[in-house]
């Protein structure tokens, strides 16, 4: 007996930018309301409310579910299955930190009935399920993996901000504890995932799976990267190389820019501990994000250096356009933006924010309106919000002190240089 057959009741523990999707999609084949689960009372609020502070979710898609939102752990004792899908980030030494995630755990095996099954969609290194998580459950319902309970592993694949891959229309990966419950997993994630499910030998597989395909990008954006500082040393355009060879039939079109995020600057940590938890090397993986993670420090002193050529009475002005960590989101975990604002400080510019998606509440430097914002030397273009697409360079024009002799860094390439008066000095990574 696994939980899993029929149509079973249904918990979703974290209901954040993962959790919700995930939610909304079991709750049309759950056999009572879906319990969707959060430690956070303000985050539960606001959902009854029919507020998605993450933009991902609409008022009526809420209404729509018919969630039971609670941030009162007792009602998981309710649920045959429970998915878990809360954060799991690195600490400032970039350990993988599961603290998260073994509370989570901790909670559900409280209440968690025989037969019952837990599945899990935080990101994990290998191993980390069975070694650290299944151990929690145990001690906390008294119960035991295998023969009282269940345990599944199916990694998030969750894009904020993307609307073309959702949760139901993206291929999964499962692997369970026991062949009846990857047996049950197939049939109950076959009812909501129109896309391909691959089972997995083993969760540890799916585990490292998972990190791979985050590891992978991060390697390949840190290489453009190194890439676009080399060209910048010798005098070249990076835009111009990487049009060249392009031309390549093999060539993978990734493209210079800042890494940031719950994911791709988080997961190839979570590889590189337990290879070397193992005895194994992770040396690529380590360089990629020691490269990507001084690209904020190279953006500030790029500004500075052009500034400081062009002026010379009193401390610069630099507005920045776009906070968080990726185009149309107002997630702000992990964004680089702010680590470049931040340097720029250190050198005593004063700098202004503008950014029309994140909630001023939830910003941790003040945010300007275009209109309030006082004359700059200089714009550095961060993020390609689709507001800043849309204006294009007369906003920018308009931010400058001297529409026709200041310094705009473009990192994601928004600006066509085209339009840009001779005397500005445009540059990008």
């Amino acid at each position: 007996m696994s939980g899993l057959e029929g149509r079973p009741r249904i918990a979703v523990v974290g209901i954040g930018y993962v959790g919700l999707p995930v939610a909304l999609a079991f709750a049309s084949v759950a056999s009572h309301r879906l319990i969707a689960f959060d430690t956070d009372p303000r985050r539960v609020e606001a959902l009854a409310r029919g507020v998605d502070e993450t933009g991902e979710v609409s008022a009526a898609d809420l209404k729509a579910a018919d969630l039971r939102l609670t941030d009162d752990p007792a009602a998981l004792a309710e649920a045959d299955v429970h998915i878990v899908t809360v954060p799991t980030p690195v600490t400032e030494a970039h350990v993988p930190d599961l603290e998260p995630v073994r509370a989570a755990a901790d909670a559900v095996g409280r209440h968690l009935r025989p037969g019952g099954t837990v599945v899990f969609e935080s990101t994990l290194y290998p191993g980390a399920t069975e070694q650290a998580l299944i151990p929690v459950l145990e001690a906390a319902s008294g119960l035991r993996c295998g023969r009282d309970f269940g345990v599944g592993y199916s990694p998030e694949r969750i894009n904020p901000g993307d609307t073309d891959h959702r949760f139901t229309n993206t291929a999964k990966v499962l692997a369970g504890s026991d062949s009846v419950t990857t047996e049950g997993l197939l049939a109950l994630y076959g009812r909501v995932v129109e896309a391909p499910l691959h089972v997995a030998p083993s969760i540890a597989v799916a585990e490292a799976g998972k990190v791979l395909e985050n590891t992978q990008r991060d390697v390949n954006i840190a290489l453009m990267n190194e890439m676009a500082l080399i060209c910048h040393r010798l005098g070249l355009d990076s835009r111009d190389v990487l049009a060249a060879a392009g031309t390549k039939w093999n060539f993978l079109p990734f493209t210079p820019g800042l890494v940031g995020g719950h994911c791709i600057g988080v997961d190839p940590w979570f590889l590189a501990h337990r290879a070397e938890d193992a005895g194994a090397e992770a040396d690529l993986v380590r360089t990629a994000r020691r490269v990507n993670e001084r690209v904020p420090a190279f953006i500030a002193n790029e500004m500075l250096r052009r500034l400081m050529h062009r002026r010379s009475d009193g401390p610069p002005v630099v507005t920045v356009l776009g906070l968080s960590f990726k185009p149309d989101v107002p997630d702000l975990r992990n964004s680089k933006v702010l680590d470049i604002i931040a340097h720029l400080r250190r050198f005593d510019i004063t700098v202004q924010v503008v950014d029309p998606v994140v909630p001023p509440a939830t910003a941790p430097v003040p945010l300007t309106a275009p209109e309030d914002c006082a004359p700059a030397d200089g714009v550095l273009v961060a993020v390609a919000h689709r507001a800043f697409r849309d204006a294009g360079w007369p906003l920018i024009a308009r931010l400058l002190a001297r529409p026709d002799a200041g310094v705009v860094a473009d990192v994601p390439g928004l600006v066509e240089p085209g339009v840009v008066p001779r005397g500005v000095d445009l540059w990008w990574l």
